[in-house]
């Protein structure tokens, strides 16, 4: 069987429907359990599941600290996780590509500076038809940011990030995540549209992270009987005894 490459982004791990898939509520937990998922694929299969570093493993291991989440979740993203640096220098990737992205992105700027001059025209017709208290203008500039602007500025930023971030590599873990892939012949594990979007671009093979675990649970379903490993905890009711050890070790 040919050994499976994977690339981890951190969504792979953190991903919300991933862990409703899995049935899991708690982000620690989930991300435990597709730790020890990649742990017996790569112990039964070979399969390598490598992570860009430094930038995506600090990514990942500043959110796991950042959630609370135990040492034993930091060892294995250590263990299980192959920790490389891409090849930025040698990895080739064709001009086309990169013109297709300047003019993706001006498309993508034009449009969040359309929705940020919507924005202003809200608030300033919002601002023309209050009625104006006399001799309180700092009481009416409070009153103005609290119940114009404030909430005129929270529906800008989520149009602002539809509009101009989503579908778009927008950060340099999401770069090394496709350069590493590439560089390596292996499947990106996301659930970043962005990556996604230009993985194809790139002729990366994705696998959508709620996906991930589904097919290491494919694989593990048709080892051999005799090279399945034991449900932790079980034991086996035949063996009686101190006297056989093998039931300790």
């Amino acid at each position: 069987m040919l050994k499976q490459r994977f690339v981890l982004d951190t969504t792979a791990l953190t991903d919300l429907q991933t862990r409703e898939v899995m049935g899991y509520a708690s982000l620690c937990e989930g991300m435990k359990a597709i730790l020890n998922l990649i742990a017996e694929a790569r112990l039964q299969f070979g399969i390598s599941c490598y992570v860009p570093y430094p930038s995506v493993y600090k990514e990942m291991y500043e959110f796991a600290s950042r959630n609370g989440c135990d040492r034993e979740v930091m060892a294995k993203i250590d263990t299980w996780l192959v920790k490389k640096s891409p090849d930025r220098y040698r990895v080739n990737v064709t001009s086309q590509i990169f013109h297709e992205y300047v003019a993706y992105m001006r498309e993508r700027i034009n449009r969040g500076m359309g929705v940020a001059e919507d924005a202003i025209w809200e608030a300033a017709t919002e601002c023309l038809f209050m009625e104006k208290p006399q001799n309180k203008k700092k009481e009416y500039k409070e009153e103005v940011e609290r119940e114009v602007i404030g909430g005129i500025i929270g529906k800008f930023r989520n149009k602002y990030r539809a509009a101009l971030r989503y579908g778009i590599l927008d950060s340099a873990p999401d770069i090394d995540v496709l350069i590493l892939a590439k560089e390596l012949d292996a499947a990106v594990i996301a659930s970043d549209y962005g990556i996604e979007k230009w993985a194809e671009q790139l002729g990366v093979r994705f696998v959508p992270a709620n996906i991930f675990p589904m097919m290491i649970k494919e694989y593990l379903k048709h080892l051999p009987e005799s090279e399945k490993s034991p449900e932790p905890g079980s034991r086996d009711k035949n063996k009686k005894g101190p006297s056989e050890e093998a039931e300790f070790i």
